[in-house]
């Protein structure tokens, strides 16, 4: 199976794309627009969709973001349960935005973990963009810890790892990865709407009715 995955499924300007890059395509696209749209679905589309990037990632020599998928299928199925109980009295969780203590602790954690990384692959590993590559995964992960608390402000965090991961994977040959983020890009602008439009809906507040106020006893 591994060895069919990593085989070439088709071959554009003398560079080949594996069947594991082409199905990271399809289910990544999927899996965007189904977090897009909210729908619950996107957690196992999304498992599915790691798996065959964790391969693709390894034999192209990005040990970090191969590594991050691992972190990912955890993250994945907590992410799962909590959108389906993680709300009041074990509801369905809502779009809800990112607190200043939280941000203050995502961002120690996106310094760390870049600066973390970064010494690992350059010490560690033949990586020959140990920064970049650091830097991406941090940015994944703090991303990927909004998408399960429905924080809308991680989309901006996967816009800004997207824009770093397009170039990145161009300059190592990844011409559909980097053109499946392109992709994933534009479902990230959209995502922004849609989430920071629920909240906007959520946060209106309840109209009154006209009348006299209830009575109370």
């Amino acid at each position: 199976m591994i060895d069919w995955l990593t085989g070439t499924a088709f071959t554009v300007a003398g560079t080949g794309t594996t069947w594991a890059e082409l199905l990271g395509f399809a289910t990544g696209v999927v899996n965007v627009w189904l977090v897009a749209r909210q729908r619950i679905a996107n957690w196992p589309v999304g498992i599915a969709n790691v798996l065959l990037l964790m391969l693709l990632f390894w034999t192209a020599g990005l040990y970090a973001d191969a590594g991050l998928q691992i972190v990912y299928v955890g993250l994945g199925l907590y992410g799962w349960w909590h959108w389906l109980f993680g709300g009041e009295q074990r509801s369905r969780l809502t779009v809800s935005r990112t607190g200043r203590r939280e941000w203050l602790a995502l961002a120690v954690a996106g310094v760390l973990l870049t600066a973390g990384l970064w010494a690992l692959l350059d010490r560690a590993t033949d990586s020959t963009v140990p920064l970049p590559d650091a830097l991406t995964t941090a940015l994944s992960l703090l991303a990927t810890y909004g998408q399960t608390r429905k924080r809308v402000e991680s989309w901006w965090l996967w816009i800004a790892a997207d824009l770093i991961y397009i170039p990145l994977y161009a300059y190592k040959g990844l011409y559909l990865t980097a053109a499946l983020y392109l992709v994933f890009l534009a479902l990230c602008v959209l995502g922004l709407r849609t989430w920071r439009a629920d909240l906007r809906r959520a946060e209106q507040p309840t109209p009154v009715p006209p009348g006299p106020a209830p009575v109370t006893a």
